[in-house]
């Protein structure tokens, strides 16, 4: 059974589509691209994969439980099996980078020791073991890049969602990242990760599903970046079906 599942979904803010008549599946262990221009429904998407938002309309099942209609009280437990690397949830700038981690680990039932250890595995899996003690403002974007992916890492979940995990960063440290994003995936977790950056795209040949407007316009296996579908042309195309 597929790890992530979109059947037939809407999400609408106000009189606003966002995604309409989205539908995909996702396996277990694989490498996902969700493109698209700014305004596409990428972060969209993703929000409803980890319930920080509410369907209008379909239906959600990720590791075989009713995203849609799971109750309130489901939810810390969801999210809990779901990394999450997010500009929005950005690192506290008065923590040290070690102290970061931490933060996160306290959610879960860990004791002192093991978190402890978790923290510097986990800095040490991203390159960072000697900048622990660092704070935020004292590393580069790419090094903060790294510490938002040990953070979402350390709680041992089986998805990760990356939302532009790129965005400001320069070519050299956004290839970084995205090696150890393609490490991760090789060590088996599900990766899905939301991105506008076409030549990363191009190079990593992974599986990618293109929005434009809120509407599946391709989803390929070992694709490259779609041009057609990020085409302004298309877009607009698209944009005067849904009015007519």
């Amino acid at each position: 059974m597929a790890q992530i599942i979109f059947d037939q979904v809407t999400k609408k803010f106000g009189d606003e589509t966002a995604l309409e008549n989205v539908s995909f599946e996702i396996e277990k262990g694989e490498f996902v691209f969700v493109l698209g221009r700014s305004g596409a429904g990428k972060s969209t998407l993703l929000n409803l994969i980890i319930k920080q938002e509410e369907v209008t309309s379909g239906r959600i099942t990720v590791n075989g439980s009713r995203v849609d209609i799971m109750k309130r009280k489901k939810i810390p437990a969801h999210r809990s099996r779901i990394g999450i690397m997010s500009q929005d949830v950005g690192l506290l700038k008065d923590r040290s980078v070690y102290d970061n981690i931490i933060f996160a680990l306290m959610a879960t039932e860990h004791g002192t020791a093991r978190m402890k250890k978790t923290a510097m595995r986990m800095l040490g899996l991203v390159g960072l073991v000697g900048k622990s003690q660092s704070f935020p403002n004292e590393l580069s974007g790419g090094e903060q890049a790294r510490v938002l992916l040990a953070r979402a890492l350390s709680t041992g979940p089986e998805i990760l969602i990356a939302d532009e995990p790129t965005a400001n960063l320069d070519p050299d440290a956004a290839w970084d990242l995205m090696q150890l994003l393609a490490e991760v995936n090789y060590q088996g977790m599900t990766v899905v990760v939301a991105s506008h950056a076409r030549d990363l795209v191009t190079i990593m040949r992974r599986r990618c599903i293109s929005l434009v407007s809120g509407i599946v316009v391709a989803d390929e296996k070992n694709s490259i970046y779609n041009q057609k579908a990020m085409d302004i042309f298309e877009e607009r195309r698209i944009l005067s079906g849904k009015r007519e």
